[in-house]
C-alpha cells in the first residue's frame, strides 16, 4: 500500500520534456478552467444529483474540486503554463508557529454543526502538533469559516499577504473527515494523486473525464513537492474517489496495483494522513517513526 504527497513550501503543475510555448487558444482555455472555478455555480445538492458517484468535495465546483486560487495565483499559473515550464513556486504554506487562526463567520452555522467543526480542530490537535485558536482584532491573516450553499472547498496552505483564508462547508459537508480534508488544504496539502509518482500508481482515463475538466489531473514534479519519504496511499483521506469529475458515469481514476480498502474514502484519516501532516510541521518524533515498504505489487493494468 502506497501513500500520499503534502505540499510543502512549494508547488508547481507537471512540466513533461523540454518547455513548448502554448497556442493562444491553448492558453485562453486554461484562464478560462481557471477562472470558471471561481464563480458561482449550481448548489452541492445540485452537483451530488448530478454525478452521486463522487464525493462532496470532489463535487464543490473549484480547482481540483476544492481548491480555491486567488488572483495571483491564477495570473502566475497561466504564464508559467504559456511558456511551457508550468512550475510555478508558490511560497511557503505552512502555518507560522504552527498555529492556525480562525473564526466563524457571524450567524451561518447552528450549534450542531459549530460543534462538528470544533471536534475535526480537537482531531488535528490531539493526531498532531498544530494548534488553532480564534482570531483576535489584531489578526490580519486568519481563517474565516463559512457556509455558502456550493460545496466544501479551501484555500490551500497559509500566505501572509492573502488576509483572509477561506474554508466553506456547505450542509452536505458535514462528515468528519470531509471537515478534517478541508482543514488539509488549509494546512498545505493538495490531493495525494497529486503526487509526481502517481502515474505509478493509478491510470487517469482521460476519456471519461468531462470536457474542460482534464486540469483537475494536474500533477506536482518532486523538486515542488514532497513525499515526506512515505509511500502513495489509495486510502488516504485526501486521494480522489474511481468517479470524480466523470462525464460518463465511468471510472476517471483507475489502481493499477491491489490494495485493501477504498480509494476516496471518507470515513478515517488514516496513520499515514496523520503522519504527512506531523511530517509536514516537522512535530517531534514524527521522522522518527519507521514505515513499512511496500513488496510484492501486482500490477493489475493489463
Amino acid at each position: 500500500m502506497l501513500k500520499f504527497v503534502t505540499l510543502v513550501c512549494l508547488l508547481g503543475l507537471a512540466a513533461g520534456g523540454p518547455p513548448v510555448t502554448k497556442s493562444r487558444e491553448e492558453i485562453e482555455a486554461f484562464r478560462t478552467f481557471l477562472e470558471t472555478t471561481r464563480r458561482d455555480g449550481p448548489s452541492l445538492e445540485e452537483r451530488m444529483a448530478s454525478n452521486p458517484q463522487a464525493s462532496a468535495w470532489e463535487n464543490s465546483g473549484k480547482y481540483q474540486g476544492d481548491i480555491i486560487l486567488d488572483d495571483e495565483q491564477i495570473n502566475a499559473l497561466v504564464e508559467e503554463f504559456a511558456s511551457g515550464r508550468n512550475a510555478y513556486i508558490w511560497p511557503n504554506t505552512k502555518w507560522p508557529d504552527d498555529v492556525v487562526v480562525w473564526e466563524f463567520a457571524e450567524g451561518v452555522f447552528n450549534s450542531d454543526q459549530e460543534r462538528a467543526i470544533i471536534e475535526a480542530i480537537n482531531d488535528i490537535e490531539r493526531n498532531s502538533c498544530v494548534r488553532f485558536r480564534l482570531r483576535t482584532p489584531s489578526d490580519q491573516n486568519y481563517v474565516r469559516i463559512t457556509n455558502r450553499q456550493d460545496g466544501c472547498y479551501a484555500s490551500v496552505g497559509y500566505w501572509s499577504t492573502r488576509g483572509v483564508h477561506t474554508l466553506n462547508l456547505a450542509n452536505g459537508c458535514f462528515r468528519h473527515v470531509v471537515i478534517i480534508h478541508e482543514w488539509l488544504h488549509v494546512l498545505g496539502f493538495l490531493h495525494m494523486q497529486s503526487t509526481y509518482n502517481r502515474d505509478d500508481y493509478v491510470r487517469i482515463m482521460w476519456e471519461n473525464i468531462e470536457s474542460g475538466k482534464e486540469h483537475n489531473f494536474d500533477k506536482y514534479e518532486s523538486n515542488l513537492v514532497s513525499n515526506h519519504a512515505l509511500p502513495y496511499e489509495y486510502t488516504s483521506c485526501m486521494h480522489y474517489g474511481p468517479y470524480g469529475f466523470s462525464v460518463n458515469g465511468q471510472p476517471t481514476i483507475v489502481p493499477l496495483w491491489p490494495f485493501d480498502g477504498e480509494m476516496g474514502q471518507t470515513n478515517e484519516v488514516t496513520a499515514l494522513d496523520w503522519l504527512r501532516l506531523n511530517r509536514h510541521y516537522n512535530c517531534p518524533g514524527a521522522w522518527g517513526k519507521d514505515v513499512a515498504p511496500q513488496t510484492n505489487l501486482q500490477d493489475i493494468s493489463a
